[in-house]
């Protein structure tokens, strides 16, 4: 008899090092990123460093950033600011246009 519901997937989690070799880096450039505010790793009741696969996205759009387009770690913030401030003002967008639809109801 098959289940209709499924288990809850727990998220992968990484260690420094493990993520460090997934993306061929120094864990202290890891922490350099961390100490920028860059990407914000979970951490245990030990302090330990967990990754998720969206920090590990993040490190990999900063490896882009500065080794392929020659970003520096500067610029790499303002970037960043950039695309959330875009995201925000798409949400804004949406959201008015939608108080818009429902008002010509």
């Amino acid at each position: 008899m098959s289940q209709d519901h499924k288990t809850p997937r727990r998220a992968t989690v990484y260690h420094i090092s493990i993520v460090a070799q997934m993306v061929e880096t120094h864990p202290q450039t890891l922490r350099t990123y961390e100490r920028m505010g860059l990407v914000n790793p979970q951490r245990t009741s030990n302090n330990i460093r967990l990754y998720t696969e969206e920090d590990v996205e993040v490190v990999r759009k900063i490896q882009h950033l500065t080794q392929d387009l020659g970003v520096n770690l500067a610029g790499v913030e303002v970037v960043f600011k950039l695309l959330r401030e875009m995201e925000r003002l798409r949400a804004e967008i949406e959201e008015k246009e939608a108080q818009e639809n429902e008002e010509e109801k």
